[in-house]
């Protein structure tokens, strides 16, 4: 018999503190942020935390000194202290798959020592590093050759979820740091049309793929890996072309070397690292082949900086603890349902992409730790797009709309592209419009700039719209680093007061099945027995049809 290896919780919405924010809340439910303002003048002053490089100036939420106090008691009685611990000491904190939490050991420095199951587990992940390291510096001096003898001039990415989101983020986000005789590209999605687009205009003589799969079984990417073996052999001629045009991130070796794949070149990781939470393990060796040893190194260093800070700092003064738990004041309390990311910055167009895998695929989650059905709201949904370009676009809803939407306004303060007057231009809009959010026009004022009467109501801000903004000097791969770990240390701190695991992902697993079952029958010859719902029978059926031409 199959014990629950969890003890019973008390209830999230049972503790005190949970009751005395929603005490607390009822009380200052109608404060606006104008008010807060005005009756604190070094409002803006106070509420801000600055560590490892980044300014959260976090003023502009709509909370009282009461609110944080009353959240941070949240988090003592959530034991979020105790759980940070456990995940740092290497306890198997993933219950349900029975698995240590340590992508944090993924960026430990030399010499540090990290446990799991009876063995230091940095010396191992530093010997990946080295082995990564050297076949980096090898593919961009030159050394290693593709089967014809030509160098490589194309690295092409192959894998979906983590293996691709991360770093396709980390690629675009660090591109100024890139190597720019290298064409990098990514390939994720199942649609034959994102492969035939990427390798379109590549000479695969001097193409790399890097297959990215824990498992070596992944569908999605095992069927792209095997088109793209199709298209080097067809074009190259013999089937060993494969061994000089393929390396693995994988731990089946026995997949990777019957796949063509030499097995000194598999770089592995450890199932202690989720999917989504492995960009800086072998899983981002596209990024090291893009930006160097070096350069990937100084973005672990920056992961490192904001691990040590979110494991040490106060809760009053820990930059990961107070966002988790303005999210938790928001979502809960303010009910909001989403969160939009907002870089002011091109180079983290994707940055917002990323996070819907982090945030969403961790804490979308309907019950306890100990299996009981959650009667709160847990994870919002992540979305956002870079500024200025979402301002054009959907900043109208989040300004004017009927639904409220915290933002996270994210701005550097050195343009790695200075272009004239075009850097100061972005950042007046950034911290515009998180003072049009928080602030907004009145009706009274509208009138004074001689408004119509029939027009007023149509120009009037509410305002009230809460933002965090995150300040930092300058873009740079160690920067990246330390904003990558903020966001994760935020979702665990999440995760930790909701009761949830956000290490798990059991939601993926039934459409996959049901897809297996159903490829079967799409491709059949005869007509198959359909025993589906009648909407799906009816769906295959339509595409059957149309798929060979039947009328």
């Amino acid at each position: 018999m199959n014990e629950n290896p969890l003890k019973q919780r008390q209830s999230l919405t049972d503790r005190p503190a949970w009751k005395a924010l929603s005490a607390h809340y009822t009380a200052i439910r109608n404060l606006h942020l104008r008010q807060l303002f005005a009756e604190d003048p070094h409002r803006g002053e106070r509420l801000c935390a600055e560590a490892a490089g980044i300014y959260l100036n976090y003023a502009k939420n709509r909370i009282t000194d009461e609110t944080l106090r009353l959240l941070i008691q949240l988090a003592d009685e959530c034991e979020l202290r105790q759980r940070i611990e456990a995940m740092f000491g290497g306890e198997t904190i993933n219950v349900t798959e029975k698995r240590a939490v340590l992508h944090t050991a993924l960026r430990a420095p030399q010499g540090e020592r990290i446990m799991v199951d009876g063995t230091d587990v940095v010396p191992e992940v530093h010997a990946v590093l080295n082995r990564m390291a050297a076949f980096a510096e090898r593919v961009r001096d030159g050394r290693w050759k593709g089967f014809t003898g030509l160098p490589i001039r194309n690295i092409v990415n192959i894998g979906i979820g983590g293996s691709d989101l991360g770093p396709v983020m980390a690629y675009e986000a660090l591109r100024h740091y890139s190597r720019r005789d290298l064409t990098v590209r990514f390939v994720s999605n199942i649609d034959g049309t994102d492969f035939a687009e990427t390798t379109l205009d590549l000479d695969p003589a001097e193409t790399l793929f890097i297959i990215c799969s824990k498992t070596f079984t992944t569908l999605e990417t095992l069927t792209n890996a095997h088109s793209a073996r199709a298209w080097c052999i067809a074009k190259l001629g013999d089937e060993a072309a494969v061994a000089r045009h393929f390396v693995a991130v994988s731990t089946n070796a026995e997949g990777v070397s019957r796949f063509g794949i030499d097995t000194a070149n598999m770089f592995g990781f450890w199932d202690w690292v989720g999917g989504r939470y492995s960009m800086d393990s072998a899983i981002g060796l596209s990024t090291m082949l893009a930006i160097g040893p070096e350069g990937f190194r100084e973005m672990l260093a920056g992961f490192h900086q904001m691990d040590v800070h979110f494991r040490r700092a106060p809760f009053s003064e820990n930059l990961p603890v107070l966002m988790g738990l303005l999210t938790i004041w928001n979502t809960n309390f303010l009910e909001a349902p989403t969160v939009a990311v907002l870089p002011y910055d091109q180079y983290l167009n994707r940055f917002p992409a990323y996070l819907q895998q982090l945030t969403m695929e961790s804490n979308g989650k309907g019950v306890t730790l100990d299996g009981k059905r959650i009667g709160y709201q847990t994870a919002p949904v992540y979305w956002g797009e870079p500024g200025t370009n979402g301002q054009h676009s959907f900043y109208q809803l989040i300004h004017q709309g009927t639904r409220l939407v915290p933002c996270d306004f994210i701005g550097f303060c050195q343009s790695l592209n200075p272009q004239g007057q075009h850097h100061d231009l972005l950042m007046a809009n950034l911290f515009a419009q998180s003072e049009a959010l928080a602030f907004g026009k009145p009706l009274e004022d509208v009138k004074t700039e001689g408004t119509p009467d029939w027009l007023a109501p149509h120009r009037v801000f509410e305002g009230n719209r809460p933002s965090n903004t995150l300040l930092v000097e300058r873009l740079t791969p160690e920067t990246l680093g330390m904003l990558v770990a903020l966001y994760e240390h935020s979702v665990f701190t999440q995760g930790a007061i909701w009761d949830i695991n956000p290490f798990d992902q059991w939601g993926v697993e039934l459409g996959k099945v049901l897809a297996q079952r159903t490829t079967p029958e799409l491709q059949s010859v005869e007509d198959p027995a359909l025993t589906h719902d009648s909407s799906t029978n009816a769906l295959i059926r339509r595409y059957r049809q149309l798929k060979t031409g039947r009328s």
